[in-house]
């Protein structure tokens, strides 16, 4: 609708509009009034541009003058020398819009911050050169760029792609994800236009440290963690989670991921995606049914990083409540087992099952606020493992972290399988010093990396699932909510089957070895 018209509309203006019509402050103001915050469109530029309201001015277009390159001209005379254009209506006010520079990107800006981003990498160890390729584009033109970037490669390796990302880009986001790293694979890396200026050294140096990852670097290691005995076999530490679709979402399918370690600090993992079928029920099953499957390849990636199999796996589960326990730890130990005696004849490497935990109401105080850190907390590393534990279950609660701000909530710990005959002592050593691993962060975490980065991967596979081809072919009412792990039920006549679903969410086999959801 044109401007014009809408304020017609709205001051209820009876007959036409000529060059001469001028408003009254009054009417100006109830006009301002109704089209502050909305959007318009302009169509003098070669491009269409939609811009928000901020408001009008009180001056009318024939008495607003401004400088342009030392000569004063009013906008009348703009128009007319850069689009050819005579105002209609030059005695009507101006609309005052939001300045585009908050979703702009400048060639300067970008100079400023890969100059910034150099230094801080330098500082660090990192050598990082200028970008080869600097594009500005839309939304609709990510897969043209994606192949133009490759094209420009000539055939060699693609370290990253850096994406700058307007405000409330959550449609931006998972397109750029899907069309890099599932169909291309090549890491990218995104930020928010708001980081950009001015560039912050500290803000440089946390991107970094996920851009080091997604490359294939270390950032940190708990150095005493290999000593810890329970590496003196070969150990792959794997952490497992899913992801359920939330209410409203229907049939949307729910997402399994499976993390594991691909070196013997327990600092690189590889990832695993899975989904599950359904049977159209609202419950959604805690367990990972493709856990066999996900365990199987995720040993042969060991063998081929390590060139060893592993004799010990230590799984750190997270996504289960209490009244699952045992149903849970059954099927998916049951299905590990099954993995490894399908990859070799007698091979049965011993398993430790834990479950991680963050849904409890229990908090832990120092008796002495002499014992206690900066923010009062009891003290990083600190381990409770009896008097409000189980008296039957192997259970501890870990502050792995020190307390920011607030008081600290601790993980609970619940060993189920112990086939390593483990002390306790070690299983909390070994399980603080994977708090200390986590990449995105230079200090301990609250619960150990290997969970964290499984729950990072389902966020990650559901960010693919928003962009893939099948993403609409689910129904959306709560009558046909899917049960588990990443299985929907898809529309009737829809067609796509669960593999179908899968392979389309799934990074590609080079994307799957590198920490691509950090």
């Amino acid at each position: 609708q044109p401007v014009l018209d809408f304020m017609t509309k709205q001051l209820n203006i009876k007959g036409a509009i000529n060059a001469n019509y001028s408003l009254r402050d009054a009417d100006r103001m109830i006009l301002e009034k109704h089209l502050k915050y909305l959007r318009v469109s302009v169509k003098h530029q070669a491009q269409k541009r939609q811009y928000r309201v901020e408001k009008l001015t009180s001056k009318t277009a024939s008495q607003i003058s401004f400088d342009v390159e030392g000569k004063k001209m009013s906008i009348g005379q703009y128009f007319k020398q850069q689009y050819n254009y005579t105002l209609k209506y030059p005695h009507l006010p101006c609309i005052w819009v939001s300045p585009k520079e908050k979703n702009q990107c400048q060639s300067q800006d970008v100079k400023a911050f890969c100059d910034v981003m150099i230094k801080v990498g330098r500082d660090n160890g990192m050598q990082i050169s200028q970008p080869c390729y600097v594009k500005y584009l839309r939304e609709n033109e990510i897969q043209s760029v994606c192949e133009e970037i490759k094209a420009k490669a000539g055939g060699n390796p693609i370290d990253l792609v850096y994406c700058i990302l307007p405000r409330n880009s959550s449609s931006c986001y998972p397109k750029i994800k899907h069309v890099f790293e599932n169909q291309n694979a090549i890491s990218t890396q995104c930020m928010e236009m708001r980081n950009l200026k001015p560039p912050k050294p500290q803000t440089i140096g946390n991107i970094l440290q996920k851009i080091n990852t997604k490359i294939g670097g270390v950032n940190n290691i708990a150095a005493d963690m290999i000593q810890i005995p329970i590496f003196s076999k070969p150990c792959i530490v794997m952490g497992a989670d899913n992801a359920h679709p939330a209410q409203g979402e229907g049939s949307r399918p729910s997402i399994s991921a499976l993390v594991g370690s691909m070196d013997k600090f327990a600092c690189r993992y590889a990832t695993q995606i899975g989904i599950q079928k359904t049977d159209g029920k609202k419950v959604h099953s805690p367990v990972i049914e493709s856990m066999g499957a996900m365990a199987k390849n995720m040993l042969i990636k060991f063998y081929q990083s390590v060139r060893t199999k592993p004799q010990r796996i230590i799984m750190y589960r997270d996504g289960i409540s209490e009244g699952q326990f045992y149903h849970v730890m059954m099927y998916e130990v049951d299905a590990i087992k099954k993995a490894c005696a399908e990859l070799e004849k007698g091979y049965a490497p011993a398993i430790t099952y834990v479950v991680c935990q963050k849904r409890h109401h229990t908090r832990l105080f120092v008796q002495n606020p002499r014992d206690g850190d900066r923010s009062g907390n009891v003290p990083a590393g600190t381990v409770v493992d009896q008097g409000v534990t189980s008296t039957t279950d192997f259970d501890f609660y870990l502050n792995s972290h020190q307390g920011i701000q607030g008081t600290n909530k601790p993980a609970k710990y619940h060993v189920l399988v112990d086939e390593n005959k483990f002390p306790a002592d070690m299983i909390y050593k070994l399980t603080y010093h994977l708090c200390h691993v986590y990449a995105r962060c230079t200090r301990s975490v609250s619960i150990p990396a290997p969970t964290y980065y499984a729950h990072l991967a389902t966020d990650r596979a559901r960010a693919h699932l928003t962009n893939a081809k099948y993403s609409g072919c689910f129904d959306s009412s709560d009558g046909a909510s899917s049960v588990g792990t990443g299985g929907g039920r898809p529309r009737q006549g829809m067609g796509p089957t669960v593999e179908d679903i899968l392979k389309d969410i799934s990074p590609s086999e080079i994307t799957k070895n590198k920490m691509y959801w950090i």
